[in-house]
């Protein structure tokens, strides 16, 4: 039985605004989403939502829920682990060649813009990715997706207990509302195209740490100070004092981050987002001012160990 589209993270951040934006606009015929656990399932027919696992880990599940899907929305897995991040896409990959899916729209990262280039170790098993569509011969597009604005509580370690916040650079970063990413993302699938290309998401301009502590001070009342210091001392003092619990070598990992930004890695933009959306994505700048303005303690779920 041929399925137009199934969407795998569909209980995650992302995958839930992609499928959020199908409910509303795609026959439920047309699309499943897809879950690891089989238990999720209910979340989903209840709702009137074919579903279908899908477990990077167990092949079985990509095999049988493979089976007749012309479009697959592959998103990245959220491990830190490397290693096991690329035997899960592989899987991924392999299985799509398998079940002779027509087209693999995957969830990038824009760190580098359009360049390959970025030594930022958050990007590599992307690249890798991509690597693997192309050589699997699947027709594919590699959807680099602007960094969630939403996050940027974690790009700066921000509390809103802190007072002082270390950083080991600063740079532009061109984030963008994750939810208009979800809505972009959907749309760019249903009106296909783009064979074998990366693209770009993002929002129209770039912003600075500094630009941001600066937002949070008049938004919240707050006098944050933003200090450049060495990275060792960035880890060192952070990993001993996180108030989210996070280890030093958590902070560790960051630092290919920092030096890829100071690099202008994250400041690329490109008006794809807007021509898809028919409007212009939200602006950094207005979009953090209105999660303060709604929350002045306002937090991000991954700066918590």
């Amino acid at each position: 039985m041929t399925l137009k589209f199934l969407l795998t993270g569909a209980t995650g951040g992302l995958g839930a605004q992609v499928l959020e934006y199908f409910t509303a606009h795609v026959p439920s015929s047309d699309y499943a989403a897809a879950s690891s656990r089989a238990e999720n399932a209910r979340a989903f027919t209840d709702r009137g939502i074919n579903f279908r696992q899908v477990n990077y880990d167990d092949v079985r599940t990509l095999d049988e829920s493979f089976a007749g899907v012309e479009n697959l929305f592959f998103v990245s897995t959220s491990t830190f682990d490397n290693v096991r991040r690329r035997i899960q896409h592989q899987n991924v990959v392999d299985a799509a060649k398998r079940a002779g899916v027509k087209h693999v729209w995957y969830t990038s990262l824009a760190f580098g813009g359009f360049k390959s280039d970025s030594g930022a170790a958050v990007q590599q098993v992307h690249y890798m990715t991509e690597g693997m569509l192309e050589e699997s011969g699947v027709v594919y597009t590699s959807i680099r997706e602007g960094v969630y604005t939403e996050a940027f509580p974690l790009f700066l370690n921000w509390f809103p207990e802190n007072k002082k916040i270390l950083l080991p650079a600063d740079g532009g970063v061109a984030f963008t509302r994750r939810s208009e990413l979800g809505e972009a993302t959907a749309k760019l699938i249903l009106k296909g195209g783009h064979e074998n290309e990366i693209v770009l998401l993002t929002a129209q301009a770039s912003i600075t740490f500094q630009e941001i502590v600066q937002i949070i001070n008049e938004t919240t009342g707050r006098d944050v100070q933003l200090e450049l210091v060495a990275p060792e001392t960035y880890i060192e003092v952070n990993g001993a004092n996180d108030p989210g619990k996070k280890p030093a070598a958590f902070f560790e990992k960051l630092i290919s981050w920092y030096e890829g930004i100071s690099k202008g890695d994250a400041s690329t933009t490109d008006g794809l987002m807007a021509d898809v959306l028919g409007r212009e994505p939200t602006p950094a700048s207005r979009a953090i001012r209105d999660l303060l303005h709604d929350n002045p303690d306002y937090t991000w779920h991954q700066n918590y160990a």
